[in-house]
């Protein structure tokens, strides 16, 4: 009677059977979502411990990448046990090149999407944290990168927005690094004046505002740039310490120059035509 038992329960888990199959496709998925979680746990406890890798980007695409492989290479694994799929699993083990391929016309862009990650993670152009410039659909967008994963690159936004990119278009574009090597910004704002303004009395009050404002670490000028229309531009030239605090002394400098401006008469000029009338009976 056990030898029958045993023979029965042999047959049951056969591959070759529908129940050992299903028994086969639950126990490598078992092994796969095991191993995916211990994978999980050990790049955890490696971004808190002490000699973590300073490039999180390369190392979180390699983590997702793992992931990925680790639920393939079980799924190959199993179709090659189960008599039905061994042909498939043969060929999946065998032939790279053709699964390469055939994923290739199923998923152009899903791969696109991986290969660019993998070369963003080999040349790192940016990392974890990098303040980076890129051209999306609505204009340039400046924000901080937050991660690189298998699809896309996320940035944070100063505003808080998140930017989902696809991996080939950062690698197709011009991405520019703020963070990479000096985080620091040279802010240039132009202010303009009228014609009629004392040039020098306006560029003391630019100045002036500029040194008091702690977003500045160094001015370095504020020289006439350009004679328009109907003002006179000086551009203020000042070092900050990153693109945002760049921005936000941009703004306020904005602002107070309108009052201090207000208050010492300096004329903000506006464009402005001038219309003459031409009397062909009188002749003038």
């Amino acid at each position: 009677m056990t030898f029958f038992k045993i023979a029965a329960i042999r047959y049951m888990l056969s591959p070759s059977t529908l129940s050992g199959a299903i028994f086969y496709a639950a126990a490598f998925l078992l092994i796969a979502v095991v191993a995916s979680r211990l994978l999980h746990s050990l790049a955890s406890k490696a971004r808190k411990s002490e000699k973590f890798p300073t490039d999180r980007a390369v190392f979180d695409f390699v983590v997702q990448l793992a992931h990925f492989s680790i639920f393939i290479g079980a799924f190959i694994l199993y179709a090659y046990i189960v008599p039905p799929l061994r042909a498939l699993g043969g060929a999946l083990l065998a032939g790279a090149g053709i699964l390469s391929v055939v994923l290739g016309l199923a998923a152009q862009s899903t791969l696109g999407n991986l290969i660019a990650g993998a070369s963003l993670a080999l040349y790192r152009p940016f990392e974890i944290g990098d303040k980076v410039q890129v051209s999306t659909p609505t204009g340039t967008e400046i924000g901080v990168v937050e991660s690189l994963n298998l699809a896309y690159t996320v940035l944070q936004t100063f505003d808080n927005r998140r930017i989902a990119i696809p991996n080939s278009v950062m690698v197709s574009q011009t991405v520019i690094n703020m963070t990479s090597v000096d985080p620091k910004v040279m802010a240039s704002v132009p202010i303009g004046t009228s014609y009629d303004a004392d040039i020098h009395r306006a560029r003391e009050i630019i100045l002036s505002m500029a040194k008091k404002h702690p977003n500045v670490i160094k001015v370095l000028s504020c020289p006439v740039t350009e004679l328009g229309d109907s003002s006179v531009i000086l551009t203020l030239r000042a070092w900050c310490p990153d693109a945002f605090k760049a921005k936000d002394f941009e703004f306020d400098l904005y602002e107070g120059i309108k009052k201090k401006f207000d208050e010492e008469k300096v004329e903000i000029p506006y464009p402005y035509t001038n219309v003459i009338l031409h009397d062909a009976h009188n002749g003038y």
